[in-house]
């Protein structure tokens, strides 16, 4: 994973993108997970949800701020809560010399679920069992090392 989208550098959500989506599909839905974190795992760094089904993907840099709007291209999305209980992402800090394996998932909804504010990562899954009809996933990693940590 590049450094801009951790703590290490500017913190801000990566750009994702996707194609072939299923036909049938409603809206899309984003979760960033590291199950080697967390108590008990997995530690939750993102959920965006509502995303339009017509999105092909997320531009970098969502807005930190939960009232701003979102892009054009994704007018509607909904940033759920993240490990930090915030709305946002927040990217990987994994401990010094140790490598994490970071989780994008994306999943195509077959309808248009009715999705709350403010969901966790499992409560969204709660929510949209029985609606995903495809999946894909990005799968980085991130270490960091001594003396290239955020100050």
């Amino acid at each position: 994973m590049a450094r801009d989208y951790t703590p290490d550098g500017r913190n801000i959500s990566p750009p994702l993108s996707w194609s072939s989506v299923p036909a049938g599909t409603k809206e899309l839905a984003v979760v960033c997970a590291d199950f080697g974190a967390g108590a008990p795992p997995p530690w939750v760094h993102w959920v965006v949800y509502n995303i339009p089904a017509t999105a092909t993907g997320l531009p970098a840099e969502l807005p930190i701020d939960p009232a701003a709007s979102m892009p054009p291209a994704i007018k509607g999305a909904t940033q759920g809560l993240n490990g930090w209980r915030r709305p946002i992402y927040r990217g990987p800090a994994p401990p010094v010399g140790t490598t994490h394996v970071y989780y994008f998932t994306v999943y195509a909804l077959d309808a248009d679920v009715d999705l709350k504010p403010n969901l966790t990562r499992a409560e969204l899954l709660e929510a949209i069992d029985g609606h995903i009809i495809g999946r894909g996933e990005l799968v980085p990693t991130y270490e960091r090392r001594p003396g290239k940590t955020a100050p």
